[in-house]
C-alpha cells in the first residue's frame, strides 16, 4: 500500500516536473525541474528495485549532466528576445519535422513486439545473497571486462581528440618549463615583507610589457583661441 502511494506521488511530480522543462521561459527553472525530475525517476527505480540505476541517475546526471547545463546557462549571456525574433518565421518547418519524428515513433511502437522469452527474462530474480548493483558490477567487471575496457580506452581517445582539435597555441603565452625550475642554481631565499610595501620598495621590478600603451601626447594648436 505505502509503494504504491508513494509510486503514484513520485510519479506525478516526476510527469508535472518534465512538464515544467519544457514550458518554463526561464532557462535557470527549466534545469532546476530537470534536476527535480531525476530526482523523482531515481525514487521509482528504488521502489522497483533497481538501487544501481536509481544511484547512476543521481550521480552521473544530476552530479554531473545538470549541474554543467545550469553552469552553461547562468554563464552564457542570452538574448532571449532576440531567439525568439524567427520563431514564427521557423515554426511551419518546425512543425512539419515535429510531425515526422510523431509519424516515426508511432510507426515503431505499432510495430514493436515483445520476444516470446521477454517475459520470463524481465522478472529474472538476482541469485541468493546478491543485491542488484553486485550482479551488474559482476557482469560488467567480471564477464565482460576486456569490452568495457575497450570502450574506455575509445572514449579515452575521442576526449583527447577533441582536446587536441581544438587546442590554439597562442602568441606570447608564457609557459611553464619544468626542466629549467628544477635546474636552476642558488637557493631559493625567504624575506619578510612588511604589510602595504609595494614592489619597488622590496626590490623587485617588473620588466615593462611591450603591449603597455604609450602616454598620449597632447598638441597645443595656438590661434582661434583654442589649445
Amino acid at each position: 500500500m505505502i509503494a504504491t502511494f508513494a509510486f503514484y506521488v513520485f510519479a506525478a511530480i516526476l510527469i508535472a516536473s518534465a512538464v515544467m522543462v519544457v514550458t518554463s521561459r526561464n532557462p535557470v527553472h527549466s534545469v532546476l525541474f530537470l534536476i527535480l525530475a531525476f530526482f523523482n525517476a531515481a525514487a521509482l527505480f528504488l521502489i522497483a528495485g533497481a538501487e544501481f540505476l536509481a544511484m547512476i541517475l543521481v550521480i552521473v546526471y544530476v552530479g554531473a549532466v545538470a549541474v554543467l547545463f545550469l553552469f552553461v546557462v547562468m554563464m552564457l549571456d542570452i538574448d532571449f528576445a532576440q531567439l525568439r525574433e524567427g520563431f514564427q518565421r521557423y515554426a511551419p518547418i518546425g512543425a512539419i519535422i515535429g510531425g515526422i519524428l510523431l509519424l516515426e515513433l508511432f510507426m515503431v511502437l505499432a510495430t514493436w513486439r515483445f520476444a516470446p522469452e521477454a517475459a520470463a527474462l524481465r522478472m529474472n530474480p538476482n541469485p541468493p545473497g546478491v543485491t542488484n548493483a553486485e550482479a551488474l558490477g559482476r557482469i560488467l567487471y567480471t564477464d565482460n571486462i576486456f569490452l568495457f575496457q575497450g570502450a574506455g580506452l575509445i572514449l579515452l581517445v575521442a576526449m583527447i581528440g577533441a582536446i587536441v582539435l581544438t587546442l590554439r597555441d597562442r602568441p606570447g603565452t608564457r609557459r611553464q618549463d619544468i626542466a629549467a625550475q628544477v635546474s636552476r642554481a642558488g637557493s631559493v631565499s625567504v624575506r619578510s615583507v612588511p604589510q602595504g610595501a609595494g614592489l619597488k620598495e622590496i626590490g623587485i621590478l617588473r620588466p615593462p610589457s611591450p603591449e603597455e600603451e604609450k602616454p598620449k601626447q597632447v598638441e597645443h594648436h595656438h590661434g582661434g583661441g583654442h589649445h
